[in-house]
């Protein structure tokens, strides 16, 4: 196999975890926003919409994880890089969350201050921090997992929860 395709291969892997929880991770988000919103008038995400959001934030991760900013404190118990990953992931749920509800009230407005102001005047704000509630718990769940992930290993953590592999017969 050449270098380019083996590669691909290793960022296709490394981008699949990520991306797999996002997806069902928005997909769950815009399940409970569709919900909220029923009789509201106002519109869900798309699937295509929940698909590329999580593309979008499993490279984000991947490219965040590259930052010294990001694994602060490897060599600390891992609640320390648990809770620190978590706060930044949701630093950058929250801004996203909010752009994300920008755009909708800018196409509407016409423009992007008149767009901000009527999106602070007319947004129901706790369904915006439902979400950010949601989005938090489930990032947390994440990044507690990838933690352990990285401490005791994939094959290892593979073998705790499913158990031992059994012998093939000869």
């Amino acid at each position: 196999m050449s270098k380019a395709v083996e590669k691909l291969k290793e960022e296709f892997l490394a981008l699949l975890p990520p991306t797999v929880f996002f997806f069902f991770t928005l997909g769950l988000v815009a399940v409970l926003r569709a919900l909220m919103l029923k009789g509201t008038g106002l519109s869900a995400a798309t699937p295509i919409t929940v698909a590329l959001g999580a593309l979008i934030l499993g490279k984000a991760v991947l490219l965040a994880d590259m930052t010294p900013l990001v694994n602060r404190y490897p060599d600390k118990p891992l609640a320390y890089n648990a809770l620190w990953m978590t706060a930044v992931y949701l630093v950058v749920a929250l801004i996203l969350h909010y752009l994300e509800r920008l755009v909708e009230f800018w196409r509407q407005a016409g423009s992007f201050l008149a767009g901000n102001e009527k999106m602070l005047t007319e947004m129901v704000w706790p369904h915006f921090w439902a979400i950010q509630i949601i989005l938090s718990v489930l990032l947390l769940g994440y990044v507690v997992i990838r933690e352990i992930v990285r401490a005791v290993g994939a094959a290892r953590l593979r073998q705790m929860f499913f158990g031992r592999p059994r012998a093939r017969p000869a």
